[in-house]
Parts: C-alpha cells; structure tokens; sequence
C-alpha cells in the first residue's frame, strides 16, 4: 500500500527532527584519502539480480529474491570481487517504507557473507522516464536493458510540490544506514545529466531541473551526517579538468562529492585521459561504469591502467538475466532476436553461474588478490 500522505508528512518532520544541528560539510581532500586508504583496491560490478528487470523487481516485497542474490554473490566473491553497485527506487520506499529498509538490511547481510561493501544509488537519470510501482513488463526480446526506470521520473522531477517526499525517502535511508559499515558509499544520482536513452519521449526541462535538485539532493545526505563518502559520477562534458567547460550539472558532481566517481566505456587511451581530468581534483576517485566489449572497454585493457592508478573499478553487469545487457546499446534501433551479438557487451556470468569468459574472471581474480597499486604476474 503506498504511504499516507499524513504518514509521509510525519516521517519528513521525523527527519527534520533528528537532523543534526549542523549538517556535515563534504569532506576535505584529506578526509576523503584517509577514508580512501583504509579500502581494498575496489572491484566489482553493476548489480541487479538475473530475476529482477529493473530495480522495482529486485526490491518489491513480491518480486524480492535473496536466494539469486546469494548465489549470485557468491560468484561475485569467487572471483575476488568485493563492492556492488546497486540502485534503489523512491517508489519502493514511497509504497513500503519498512519494508524496503528491511530487505536493504537483508541484503547487507547477504553482501557481507560474502565480503562484499555495496555503493547504493538513490536516484538515476537513464530509460523509461515513466516509472510505475507493482508488477513490471516482461523484457522486450532481443532489447539491452528494456525495463530499466528512471527515478524520480518525469512526473515527479516536474512536480516540486512532491519533492518533499523525495527529502525524506533520502533522509530515511540513507540515515537509517548512516552509521552501517557495510555500506561502502553512497551515489545520490546515476549520470544525473543523461537525456534517458533508449526510444523513450524526452523529458522537457529535464536538465534544468535535474540541476536544481541534484544540489538539494546533496544536502539532504549530508544532513543525516552519514560516515560513508557521497558521490555522483560525471560521464560527460569533458573535459573535466577544465571548470570553464564543464556543465552545470558536471560541476555540481565534482564540487560536491566527497570521492570522485566516473564512467567510462571507451579505449584504455581514452580512460587513461578521463581518469588523469578526474584526479586533477586531488580526491581519490573510482570508476563505477566501464566494460562494454564492443565498444573498446574491456578487462584486459582497462584494469591494468586502473591498478596502476589506484582507481578502482565498478564494471556494468554480473550475471546475464533480465537486464539483456549483454546485448549492445544498438538494440535499441536494430533488436537481436534472430542472432546474438559478435561478443556480450555486458556482463561476467552466464545465468547458472558459468564465465562468459575465464581469461576475465582469472584476471579479475588476479587483480582483486594483488596489493594496491601493484600489477600481478599474470598469463593466458
């Protein structure tokens, strides 16, 4: 049952009500390395469960699944991976607000049998603009990434007099785990200045609002004073060591987050150039979207570049499902449905668990074992 009105007005004076007097400022450059130190090298993946299309059918109490998530996992453990990135929706707290916090702190558990810290993503810019709670729509063959929702949406991003139920699905979750260690860190919003993708009707106005909010956004997190950095993941505008260049939005990420984060699917030449723009700024910063096969970005070339750097390294896609992202982006103009792709775009595992290709999961395992910084000995 979605929450009352009178209930959501309660629980956002709740949290007005427990705000520290003084909400924590972004971390200094020094903070953010002393946090930063104290890591392993980082490595793992996107995750959303091979049962789940979307991040609606992974948290929904009906479609919730901890069994694939444990195995899946497990894999993850397997192979030396030791982060996740995974999205939640203000809709599911919207409908169940306790509930969702439960199957989080279930899911925390799960993560951290299997020594795995997740990066939780509040909100996100890309495909369908139009989210809707309760039973989602079978994927599209042959079609990457078909069912995957915006949060808030189109609707609820045009409408501020329904922002305030946004503060507080920020401030519930977020300082309800302020304090968990098995949260690694937040990401208040996945490439907050993507258009959306896919054959979606653009949102009008979408970039001017996401502006505005992204800020109040980040706000709000800090208010709860959660001991886990902030971040958003710039993705576009480069370049990014250039403040005159840079977009509204891209320097709302860079001047408000307590670690750099960026995405990147291109050549290692080119993440080579991005990931010298991102440490510019003097933060340590991670990578939490790279690896599209087709697209030049591979394990291979980009891990050792990573090591070396000391970036760790968040890859799109575990464990092929749902999700279909091991088809390309093109699927969206020309679907696969009578031949699959030359090479997975995305994604490690085949859904029972079997690599896409051992010479990655060797390699990733080799480099999860190495000490920071250091490259292993490894051969095919």
């Amino acid at each position: 049952m979605k929450l009352p009105m009178l209930a959501l007005l309660a629980l956002s004076a709740f949290a007005f009500a427990t705000t520290p007097l003084e909400a924590r400022d972004q971390w200094s450059k020094t903070e953010a390395h002393e946090w930063y130190d104290t890591q392993p090298w980082l490595i793992g993946a996107n995750y959303n469960p091979r049962t789940a299309i979307n991040q609606l059918e992974m948290w929904q109490a009906e479609t919730w699944d901890p069994q694939t998530i444990d195995q899946e996992l497990g894999w993850a453990e397997g192979i030396g991976m030791n982060t996740m990135r995974v999205y939640l929706h203000n809709l599911v707290w919207e409908n169940d607000p306790e509930g969702f916090k439960k199957r989080i702190d279930q899911f925390l558990a799960i993560a951290a049998k299997h020594k795995i810290r997740p990066v939780f993503v509040l909100f996100d810019s890309c495909w369908d603009p139009n989210p809707v709670a309760g039973p989602q729509h079978p994927p599209i063959p042959g079609v990457h990434n078909s069912g995957w929702v915006q949060a808030p949406g189109a609707t609820r991003l045009a409408d501020a007099s329904q922002y305030g139920e946004l503060e507080a699905y920020v401030k519930d979750i977020v300082g309800t785990f302020a304090e968990d260690k098995r949260v690694l860190a937040w990401d208040v919003w996945n490439e907050p200045s993507n258009s959306g993708g896919g054959n979606y009707a653009p949102t009008p106005n979408k970039i001017e609002m996401v502006a505005k909010l992204l800020d109040r956004v980040f706000d709000w997190a800090q208010s709860v004073d959660p001991a886990q950095p902030l971040t958003s993941g710039v993705w576009i505008g480069e370049p990014w060591d250039q403040q005159a260049t840079l977009g509204e939005i891209e320097k709302i990420q860079l001047s408000r987050s307590d670690v750099n984060t960026f995405h990147d699917y291109n050549w290692p030449e080119d993440f080579k150039r991005r990931a010298d723009e991102i440490l510019s700024y003097g933060r340590p910063a991670f990578c939490t979207e790279y690896m599209a096969r087709g697209n030049g970005s591979t394990f291979d070339g980009i891990l050792p570049i990573a090591k070396k750097m000391n970036i760790g390294m968040i890859n799109w896609g575990l464990v092929d499902g749902k999700s279909q992202t091991r088809l390309p982006w093109d699927s969206w103009k020309k679907p696969y449905t009578a031949d699959e792709p030359t090479v997975w775009f995305h994604d490690v595992f085949h859904s029972d668990g079997t690599p896409y290709r051992k010479a990655e999961t060797d390699l990733i395992r080799a480099y999860s074992r190495a000490p920071k910084g250091v490259l292993p000995a490894f051969a095919y």
